[in-house]
């Protein structure tokens, strides 16, 4: 059974930071594109960071420079550290694996980040 599970959400002060987990557990993980996404009330989900499997990054413009996303394929777990948030990042952030090849695509159940001004 594939799970993903994400860790790490809570609330933080503007400018603070927060560092987030996804853990993968029934996959070959190494082989997965992983996304972090987000959601906030009333709006579309949206890619936040993403690392392949080669270890290619891509960001939403909004957070260059403030998060970070890193893997390490030993422990099966996607990180997003993040840094002088916003009240702005606030959302609920969502684990996502891929692997189009293959059609597979799986989601976590999601953390709540809240980023009090």
């Amino acid at each position: 059974q594939v799970q993903l599970v994400e860790s790490g959400g809570g609330l933080v002060q503007a400018g603070g930071s927060l560092r987030l987990a996804c853990a993968a557990s029934g996959i070959t993980f190494s082989y997965y594109a992983v996304g972090w996404y987000r959601q906030a009330p009333g709006k579309q989900r949206e890619l936040v960071a993403e690392i392949t499997s080669t270890f290619s990054r891509n960001y939403q413009d909004s957070v260059k420079g403030r998060f970070t996303i890193s893997r390490d394929n030993a422990k099966r777990t996607v990180y997003l550290q993040m840094n002088s948030l916003r009240s702005e990042d606030t959302a609920v952030y969502y684990c996502n694996a891929d692997r189009p090849e293959y059609r597979l695509n799986y989601w976590g159940r999601g953390t709540q980040v809240t980023v009090s001004s």
